[in-house]
């Protein structure tokens, strides 16, 4: 009888590794081009695409296991319909804030279709807005009322100092001071 349980525990064992091995776990150096950007490793890590030119001139694209975790994330390989969504290309190089300085591509991050239906892509560039200083949310409700001010709070790490109103000369009060550090 003991041997029975013995064995029945080794099935079961032997079964969830099998599982495991059959279904997969995602490994970034294991992803293509076109799988790998927007991915998130079995680990939790996210993947990034490299590209590096050999001697003779041909241009190879690697992936590679990035040390960036993502939330509550783990074996994701993002859908087409959030790429489209959220104006991504599957073929971006890297990770970078970069594109959240771009009108275009923070109205359709902002956007309800990829927002609410894309968790990965959110959470990815939630944390590299914060980053940069600004609170994803905070930007998104801004690009509602007005996009100019979301996007001056980027490009000045979260702090936008108000203009003087034309017209108007600066009285002796008002002192020139480098930018606050961001938090």
């Amino acid at each position: 009888m003991a041997s029975y349980h013995s064995f029945a525990i080794f099935l079961a064992l032997a079964f969830a590794f099998c599982l495991q091995a059959t279904l997969g776990s995602i490994e970034c150096e294991n992803l293509n081009k076109d799988s790998c950007a927007f991915a998130v490793s079995s680990s939790g890590k996210r993947c990034v695409l490299e590209k590096h030119v050999r001697r003779s001139g041909v241009e190879v694209y690697d992936c590679y296991t990035s040390e960036i975790d993502a939330d509550k994330l783990k074996d994701w390989i993002e859908t087409d319909e959030c790429l489209k969504a959220c104006s991504l290309d599957r073929n971006v190089l890297g990770i970078s804030s970069d594109s959240l300085l771009e009108s275009h591509f923070t109205q359709s991050l902002c956007s309800p279709q990829c927002y609410n239906s894309c968790p990965n892509i959110v959470d990815l560039y939630f944390n590299l807005a914060a980053g940069e200083g600004v609170y994803l949310p905070k930007l998104c409700e801004a690009m509602g009322e007005k996009t100019r001010r979301g996007m001056q709070e980027i490009n000045s790490s979260g702090f936008v100092a108000s203009c003087p109103i034309s017209g108007r000369k600066m009285s002796e009060n008002y002192v020139a001071a480098p930018a606050m550090a961001p938090f």
